[in-house]
């Protein structure tokens, strides 16, 4: 067997199993080269030995929590995210007459459907064109700003 296949054999079981190179380099050598049965000896090791096996769940638990902690943090974020592209306005504007008033939350998904699909992608690019045609204005209304944050205009008497 050669070096590469070795490596790619303990790396399976390393993937698998969660133990050390050296755990699982002696477990394939045990099995004879098996990375199947050497997977059958790390388990009944494992049955054998508790603590191990509660040392892998103990670990299985805090990176679950950890995951959890980051998940919430994420979907907190992209609350606050999407908050603001709520209090932010996109106009398109041909003189004094709005055409479209779009949330920038909707009009970032839009963009990302746009890079997604070709077909979207051109229809993007006609309706750029034609607006540019048609000597539209864009214009961005908020810049994130959560309603009820605004400042008021004269300060109170």
């Amino acid at each position: 067997m050669d070096s590469n296949e070795l490596l790619e054999k303990i790396d399976l079981i390393r993937d698998r199993m969660d133990v050390s190179y050296k755990e699982a380099r002696e477990a394939l050598e045990n099995a004879g080269g098996d990375p199947v049965e050497a997977l059958v000896l790390l388990e009944s090791q494992f049955d054998e030995e508790p603590g191990r096996l509660k040392d892998l769940k103990e670990l299985k638990e805090r990176w679950t929590r950890k995951i959890q902690g980051k998940s919430e943090e994420v979907v907190s974020r992209l609350k606050e995210i999407m908050d603001k592209g709520t209090a932010t306005r996109i106009r398109l504007k041909q003189g004094d007459r709005t055409l479209l008033e779009i949330p920038a939350g909707v009009g970032v998904l839009g963009a990302a459907g746009i890079l997604m699909s070709t077909e979207l992608a051109v229809l993007g690019a006609i309706g750029t064109v034609a607006a540019l045609f048609n000597r539209c204005t864009l214009e961005v209304e908020g810049f994130g700003e959560p309603p009820g944050d605004e400042a008021p205009d004269q300060p109170p008497a």
